[in-house]
C-alpha cells in the first residue's frame, strides 16, 4: 500500500554501501522507519529528503513491517540550523529525546505541531537555550513525569517563594519544604519561567530575555530531574554539555579581561 504522508527526519542510519534507514516523525503516522535505497549516493532522488531534519512529503510503500520510501518532496531543510555546529547539536539533542519518548505508528499531532515549531524558531535565530529549555519542560510530559510548577505539590498554594524537590516532583512552599531535606531553593524568577514553560503556547511565542544565571539555573534543575527520574542516557546531550563547557572556557579570557 503506497502512503503520503508529511514529516521530519529525526534519525538517519547508514544501511550498506548506498542506502539508509530513516525515522521520519510524521504528521499522519507518528514516528516510522523507512528503507531509502540508494540515499547515499551523490545523484539519488533520496538524497535532499532522507537529510537529517528535513521537513517534506513522504510517499512509500508500508507493509507490515518497516516502509520503503518511494519518493520524497522538500519543504524545509533548515539549512540555517546544518550551518551552525551549535544550533545542529541542539535539534539533535531534541531529535533523540524525541525518537526516544514515541512510539511507532503512535499519531500525536500536538506533539508533532510543536515539535515542528521548535525546529523553526531554532531556525530563525531564537535563543536555543530557551528553547530547548521550553522543549525539555514539555517532554517531561511525554515521558509521564512532568512536574508540578504551578504550585506546592503538597498544599497547593501558588504564592511565595518555593524549592524544587525531585522527591516530591515539583515545587514544595516554604511551609512544606520540610518534607524533602534535599529540595532547592528556586528563585521566584525561575519558579516563574518554569510555569511559563509549561504553559506558553510555543505557536505564540515572542522574544523571551533570560539573563545567562537564571538559564544556568533552571538547566542544573532540568538536568537534576531527568536523570533521576527519566532514564534516559542520550549521546547527543552529553555533546551538547561538552559544547557548554567549551562556550564556557572561551568567554572566561573575555571575563578576565573586563
Amino acid at each position: 500500500m503506497l502512503v503520503k504522508c508529511e514529516g521530519i527526519v529525526i534519525r538517519t542510519i547508514d544501511y550498506g554501501e548506498t542506502s539508509k534507514i530513516i525515522t521520519v516523525f510524521t504528521k499522519e503516522l507518528g514516528k516510522i522507519s523507512l528503507m531509502a535505497r540508494g540515499a547515499k549516493k551523490p545523484v539519488s532522488k533520496f538524497s535532499s529528503c532522507s537529510r537529517l531534519f528535513t521537513h517534506g512529503y513522504f510517499l512509500f510503500h508500508m507493509g507490515g513491517g518497516m516502509g520503503t520510501l518511494q519518493q520524497g518532496e522538500l519543504i524545509e531543510g533548515f539549512r540555517t540550523v546544518h550551518e551552525d555546529i551549535i544550533l545542529l547539536s541542539y535539534v539533535t539533542y531534541m531529535s533523540e529525546l524525541l525518537e526516544r519518548c514515541v512510539e511507532e505508528k503512535q499519531p500525536n499531532l500536538p506533539l508533532y505541531n510543536f515539535f515542528l515549531k521548535i525546529v523553526q524558531c531554532l531556525s530563525e535565530q531564537h535563543d536555543p537555550d530557551v528553547l530547548l529549555q521550553i522543549y525539555e519542560v514539555k517532554m517531561l510530559s511525554q515521558l509521564g513525569i512532568s512536574p508540578e510548577l504551578s504550585r506546592c505539590n503538597h498544599c497547593g498554594t501558588s504564592e511565595g517563594l518555593f524549592s524544587f524537590s525531585l522527591q516530591e516532583g515539583g515545587l514544595l512552599c516554604q511551609h512544606c519544604q520540610h518534607l524533602d531535606q534535599y529540595a532547592v531553593a528556586v528563585s521566584s524568577t525561575v519558579s516563574k519561567l518554569l510555569r511559563l514553560y509549561q504553559m506558553i503556547d510555543i505557536n505564540r511565542l515572542g522574544t523571551i530575555s533570560v539573563t545567562a544565571e537564571t538559564k544556568k539555573e533552571i538547566r542544573i534543575l532540568l538536568d537534576l530531574y531527568y536523570d533521576r527520574n527519566a532514564g534516559l542516557h542520550l549521546k547527543s546531550k552529553r555533546f551538547l554539555q561538552q559544547i557548554d563547557e567549551m562556550q564556557a572556557l572561551i568567554q572566561l579570557p573575555n571575563k578576565n579581561k573586563e
